[in-house]
């Protein structure tokens, strides 16, 4: 009897929870990203339960790219005509999984140097260290700029024909309408054609580098770690590009965010990273030829025939057909596909950068076991700062005589996307401490300089500054040749995304996240109906939760719930809301309750983006008749909210109301500190009359100060315990936060002392949270 060795199992092949070109990869040849931003969540909910089914899993994308692999090979190369799909993926912002969710904080803990720091923060608050500056300033971009629409969420369509990627864009355009969506932006890329196929609009061979992943791509068996018929392709855990899978132990890397402090929620997601490269085609080239005839006037630093693809090579780390000039030093061996498809590279016989550049986009991005810090980069280090590329060219190539569709001024450069586990120590990494500083490989007396292809500016006078070396003609030492260089790579657009599980897409979908309360139970603002109050033994409030609203009637009681469950309706039964979403605070005028048979009041809320303010007003009566009586304005006309971007609550101080004619409130807002956000809350003042002279009475300061809040990180909204206002010199409220209601009390006096009265329950034990 023959035996044989079992072929070692490849589970995440058959991953029906990670998205489909997180690993596998869509490999179209044509692709669109749709940058969306929504204005309603409810539509958007509804929009991600049609969408989540049509999602392609890698247990999709993989058992169709090995069909498809197969056929190729049967056809000795060509792509099978007859073998085409159209693949759907999405990720979503920051902001687009707190609308979603309508939780606003899904990474509550975002530590200092982090990548959920980074998420939190988004790719505008990260441009500046990137290099992102001067003509590539976030100002000046298409998508993703602090002064344009907020992206919620990224569509990404891949096709293998033009035709049936139009179609499906179509119908994606159609459902973002039906979802109130606004279409921020759209971006189309597309394989280059002809000789050009398989490259970017420099010209170069583009993903030879990618790395293989443990568990999906099979294992040679001559070569334990590394991919089966890719030499030199290291096998990479696969915690490195999805949440919660084992990751590289690197010793001594602090830094690395431990797998088991990520957010429950994004097991099986992966970071993405967005951005619109845009290329100086004919700038680049004229560059390099400016640079050879630099290095020709020192002796012996080029060869006599070296060309301007010579000096390129170099600039790049490899020719235009892939092969690395490391192994090929003379000429690019088009046809030999062992050579332009070589990954197995070393660099450690050639520390000083004489073959390969030191300052080469290939050892920029990727300085396998060249010098840092004077010894070679562990394999695992390495291993652990590998990202998975999925990008495309945007535009026409260049072509001096097509007219303006290929001209030099054309729209053209490199759509790059990318997937992660940690944005922080990978993407960023390779950015900000190998690509764009001129200090890479360290310590060295002349600085290499930043990546000679796509770096961007960096702060110093030497920013644009490559030190080329060269053997000395005489055969000892070397020779240094100061190059100076310009960037002809320009940033356009950045956005940091995260793609989520199939389970996660549809716990979004429902308003929470997975293992998390359903957003239902989350109150936005509560509102007693004016003329209600202790009427019959109870009192009548109304409840804002997204975009409806319900009665909520409290029996009197020293510490009770809410008995009677009264029907919710959408905000169309309220004049006064028509253009609002959702209710973020809403505060009595205290001048104007039950005035002339009306109460009037500033509503709160947003509006793509930005918190504004109106006044509205209702009436007594069963009826309780609403209109809006100012329109919406900025909170600038708040002199006693500057520099606060959004209101979250307001309490008012319960022994302060109307004394002297002003009205003291606590207003509790969120403000960005470190790439996150935290809830602080102001005390301030309002005055009676028709101005209603507003005053900061005391600057921003933490919930920490409030015992009665302690291990709450946001209040949403605070409701007054209607039998227990000013009773005993005490004031009794609950409040409503993500984790639960607690209920809180605050004595009268100038310290106004808060205690926990009764610790947190579920929103549930609500009847109307149920």
């Amino acid at each position: 009897m023959t035996t044989t060795s079992a072929t070692p199992p490849l589970p995440l092949r058959d991953s029906t929870e990670i998205q489909g070109d997180v690993i596998a990869g869509f490999r179209k040849d044509f692709v669109c990203l749709l940058f969306l931003q929504f204005v309603d969540r409810t539509r958007a909910q509804a929009w991600l339960a049609d969408l989540t089914p049509k999602i392609a899993t890698t247990r999709q994308v993989a058992a169709f790219n090995r069909r498809f692999s197969s056929a190729r090979r049967t056809s000795g190369g060509d792509d099978p005509e007859t073998l085409k799909a159209t693949w759907l993926g999405v990720s979503f912002t920051h902001p687009g999984i707190q609308l979603l969710s309508g939780d606003p904080a899904p990474v509550p803990r975002a530590p200092e140097g982090t990548t959920l720091e980074a998420f939190a923060a988004g790719a505008w608050e990260r441009a500046v260290d990137l290099g992102d500056v001067d003509d590539s300033a976030r100002e000046h971009w298409l998508f993703g700029h602090n002064g344009g629409r907020t992206i919620h969420a990224v569509l990404t369509v891949a096709s293998d024909a033009p035709e049936d990627l139009q179609v499906a864009i179509e119908a994606q355009r159609e459902a973002a309408t039906r979802a109130a969506a606004v279409i921020v932006f759209q971006q189309n890329a597309a394989t280059l054609t002809g000789e050009r196929r398989g490259k970017e609009h420099f010209g170069f061979k583009d993903g030879v580098s990618e790395p293989g992943v443990a568990g999906y791509d099979e294992e040679d068996p001559r070569r334990k770690g590394y991919a089966k018929a890719h030499p030199g392709t290291r096998l990479v855990p696969p915690g490195e590009f999805v949440v919660g899978h084992p990751r590289v132990e690197v010793e001594g890397d602090r830094r690395r965010y431990p797998a088991a402090d990520m957010p429950s929620w994004m097991t099986d997601g992966s970071f993405q990273v967005i951005r619109r490269l845009a290329q100086d085609v004919p700038g680049w080239w004229a560059q390099v030829a400016d640079q050879l005839a630099t290095l020709k006037q020192v002796k012996g630093a080029v060869p006599a025939n070296a060309g301007v693809e010579w000096l390129a090579a170099r600039m790049v780390g490899r020719w235009r057909s892939g092969a690395p000039v490391h192994t090929c030093p003379t000429h690019d061996p088009v046809n030999d596909p062992s050579a332009t498809n070589d990954n197995d590279l070393s660099f450690a016989d050639d520390p000083d950068g004489l073959r390969t550049p030191l300052f080469s986009h290939l050892r920029q991005s990727a300085p396998r076991d060249g010098l840092v810090d004077g010894g070679p980069v562990p394999e695992r280090f390495m291993d652990a700062r590998r990202i998975m590329r999925r990008g495309a060219p945007y535009g026409q190539p260049f072509d001096p005589t097509s007219g303006t569709a290929g001209g030099p001024d054309a729209a053209r450069g490199l759509l790059f996307v990318c997937y992660q586990a940690d944005l922080v120590e990978q993407f960023e990494f390779i950015q900000k401490h190998w690509i764009n500083t001129d200090d890479f490989p360290p310590g060295r007396k002349a600085k290499p300089g930043p990546d000679g292809m796509i770096a961007g500016r960096l702060p110093d006078e030497n920013a644009g500054v490559l030190h080329y070396e060269s053997a000395a003609p005489d055969g000892t030492g070397r020779t240094t040749t100061p190059l100076e260089v310009r960037r002809f790579v320009r940033t356009e657009g950045a956005v940091y995304a995260f793609a989520p599980s199939i389970s996660a897409l549809k716990a979004l979908a429902q308003g929470r996240l997975p293992g998390g309360t359903p957003t239902a139970a989350r109150v936005d603002a509560l509102l007693a109906v004016p003329d209600v109050q202790r009427v019959g033994g109870a009192s009548h409030f109304w409840m804002f939760q997204r975009d409806r609203l319900r009665t909520v009637v409290l029996p009197d009681g020293q510490d009770t719930t809410d008995l009677v469950l009264r029907p919710t309706q959408d905000f169309a039964g309220w004049p006064a809301l028509e253009g609002v979403s959702s209710v973020d605070t809403i505060v009595p005028i205290p001048d104007l309750q039950r005035v002339g048979g009306r109460s009037r009041y500033w509503l709160f809320h947003t509006v793509s983006g930005t918190q504004v303010y109106r006044i509205v007003s209702v009436a007594d009566g069963a009826a309780h008749t609403t209109k809006v009586e100012v329109a919406d304005r900025g909170l600038d006309l708040w002199r006693s909210l500057a520099g606060v971007s959004r209101v979250d609550a307001v309490l008012p101080v319960p022994d302060m109301q109307r004394v002297g004619g002003v009205s003291w409130y606590w207003v509790f807002h969120t403000v960005a500190a470190g790439g996150r956000e935290r809830q602080v809350y102001r005390l301030v003042s309002i005055a009676d009359g028709d101005r209603h002279t507003d005053t900061r009475l005391r600057d921003d300061a933490g919930l920490d100060l409030w015992p009665s809040l302690t291990g709450i990180d946001r209040v949403d909204a605070f409701l007054p315990v209607p039998t227990m206002q000013r009773a005993a010199g005490k004031s009794h409220f609950w409040a409503f936060h993500p984790g639960g209601v607690r209920t809180v009390s605050i004595a009268d006096g100038e310290q106004h002392t808060d205690t926990r009265v009764h610790d947190d329950r579920p929103l549930r034990d609500w009847v109307n949270l149920g």
